[in-house]
């Protein structure tokens, strides 16, 4: 019943992991602060993408 949504559910949290890595990664932030962004986005995903959208570094966007 609910295979399709978790599908689509995993599907946009790959997405948003992904789009926001590449910024984590690309962005000025020191290593150590891009190490600790990325492992927020690993461990909570979704929750972890809004905090770097709302928190993360504004030169990277």
């Amino acid at each position: 019943m609910f295979g399709l949504e978790l599908g689509l559910f995993g599907l946009l949290s790959l997405v948003l992991f992904l789009w926001a890595a590449i910024h984590v990664l690309g962005s000025t932030a020191s290593p150590l602060g891009k190490a600790l962004w990325v492992a927020v986005l690993l461990f909570l995903p979704l929750l972890g993408f809004l905090l770097w959208l709302f928190l993360g570094p504004r030169s990277a966007r």
